[in-house]
């Protein structure tokens, strides 16, 4: 089959932008949320109705198409991953920082063939940030075409990470190992509460690498493309390939510092998707 990727991504800009709405209603904040796995694991009634728009409106023209949202496998949808154009979906991005107010949210949607992120679409509609990717086209942010950085070294590397969304103890031991490390020879660290977010600082070239256990498909499908557009790596945190249900990531702007980075950290492994 032959699949239009470039009217793919039209369809599911439009609805991205659209959804976008839905959060600049809560520009101060959205005070009302539920708990999922932890304390620091939330979702708001934005969360789902946002995945509602976007799952509707591309099944609705692509009845074939299957998806992978967030707040659907939070409520018991598996997660099945197969070679089918799988769109991967994280209505809200961020949702600790959506809550407080603290404008670093974003939508995050990527589209996978063949088990291969073909488009990717990261927007921050607070601070109307928009980053998109298509296989073979280069990364743009809001129109404008972006390259990684030529960083290779870690002491010269801006990383960002996270702590993540999850209260075990052995996270936890993890996380506050590889803080110290990163502080103690990196040029400096940063953290923005986004996943997506952080993977388009690297494709931007305003960080040079990220890193982070824990995380799921549907926080990196979009930030892995968008990142390799860009001219960056994406990998394994223990330098071997990436695997999107892994829950693990590594991006950087060179392979000289992703496997420097790999090298150097503590490494998690957590239950697949």
């Amino acid at each position: 089959m032959i699949h239009d990727i470039g009217e793919y991504f039209d369809t599911a800009l439009a609805l991205v932008k659209a959804a976008g709405n839905l959060m600049t209603e809560h520009v101060s904040g959205c005070k009302k949320f539920e708990l999922k796995s932890c304390a620091i694991d939330l979702v708001t009634e934005v969360d789902k109705k946002v995945e509602e728009t976007l799952i509707n409106g591309l099944s609705n023209k692509y009845p074939t198409h299957k998806f992978i949202g967030e707040e659907s496998v939070a409520e018991g949808t598996k997660c099945d991953f197969t070679d089918d154009p799988t769109w991967i979906i994280d209505p809200v991005d961020g949702t600790m920082n959506f809550i407080h107010g603290f404008p670093n949210s974003s939508i995050s949607v990527g589209l996978c063939i063949n088990k291969e992120s073909v488009l990717g679409i990261i927007y921050n509609p607070m601070l109307n940030q928009l980053f998109t990717a298509q296989k073979g086209k280069g990364a743009f942010y809001n129109d404008r075409q972006i390259h990684v950085s030529n960083v290779k070294l870690l002491k010269e590397a801006l990383v960002t990470f996270e702590a993540g969304t999850s209260n075990a103890e052995e996270k936890r031991q993890v996380v506050f190992q590889n803080f110290e490390i990163m502080v103690r020879n990196a040029h400096g660290v940063r953290c923005l509460g986004s996943a997506a977010l952080n993977m388009a600082m690297v494709a931007l070239g305003g960080a040079d690498v990220n890193f982070e256990f824990g995380i799921h498909a549907w926080d990196i499908c979009a930030g892995d493309i968008l990142v390799r557009e860009a001219g960056g790596v994406c990998i394994d945190p223990a330098g071997g390939p990436f695997d999107i249900l892994s829950r693990r990531v590594l991006c950087a702007s060179t392979p000289e510092l992703a496997q420097e980075v790999a090298s150097t950290i503590v490494q998690l492994y957590p239950e697949r998707d």
